[in-house]
């Protein structure tokens, strides 16, 4: 198979690579505050006894014992996916491949079938809609005719001997890229608060389904790790506490 054939993706990946997150974190972190050392005895017990208390410190917003957990995520998405990502910055560390040190590769994303193309209203009160089949082979037809011609023109600069860093200016956001993105569970609910809509959410929420499909991703390995913090966020509104 040619490498510098482009490729024409529609969904992204995401991958739990490590952790240390689990709901018994969130119990030994806020009984610090009424039992001192003895709050360390958390660790060996069943969460589940305690569910009442993640519950309570969800809805009255008690937010820092939902930091003393970790998760690392690799994601693979497009360009334009990670520049709004990076907007989440307090509780998230970032390292995302090069483009001046790796030759980077031919995979681009267009929308799939089922993807919302037209949109309609007024800025702040406007809705997605489906397009019709030819607004999808226009849309489809167009990006992978600018996708093909920009990476002929970043090899030919390679080829010509160009720098890197250089050459991939020519390359549209449309291009995939990856990193590791390492969170906490109280800043990945803030992120879930503003990336993903839901009928549960107390405040309503608009994303770009691009980068929603990365936080429902996100947001259902992080489900299976900490389950009763998880419901606990979704039954008080999914509000980051």
């Amino acid at each position: 198979m040619d490498d510098s054939r482009p490729r024409f993706l529609d969904d992204v990946t995401v991958e739990l690579v490590k952790h240390s997150a689990s709901d018994s974190d969130v119990l030994w972190a806020a009984r610090v505050s009424t039992v001192g050392e003895q709050s360390i005895e958390e660790i060996r017990k069943d969460p589940e006894r305690s569910k009442g208390l993640i519950n309570f410190l969800m809805r009255d917003r008690h937010g820092t014992p939902f930091e003393h957990n970790s998760m690392t995520f690799l994601v693979r998405a497009p360009i334009f996916v990670f520049r709004e990502f990076q907007r989440h910055r307090v509780g998230w560390s970032y390292n995302e491949e090069s483009g001046r040190y790796r030759e980077l590769q031919p995979d681009f994303y267009v929308p799939g079938p089922e993807r919302r193309l037209v949109q309609e209203g007024r800025p702040g009160k406007y809705v997605f809609v489906e397009g019709s089949e030819e607004q999808h082979k226009i849309a489809r037809e167009a990006m992978e005719s600018a996708y093909r011609r920009s990476y002929e023109a970043y090899q030919e600069m390679l080829e010509a001997g160009i720098a890197r860093e250089v050459a991939r200016a020519v390359l549209p956001v449309g291009l995939f890229s990856s990193m590791y993105a390492t969170c906490n569970a109280r800043s990945l609910m803030h992120f879930l608060s503003l990336r993903t809509k839901s009928e549960q959410a107390k405040v309503p929420s608009f994303p770009q389904r691009e980068i929603e499909m990365v936080a429902e991703r996100m947001e259902a390995a992080w489900a299976g790790l900490m389950p009763l913090t998880h419901a606990a966020f979704v039954v008080n509104g999914r509000v980051a506490p």
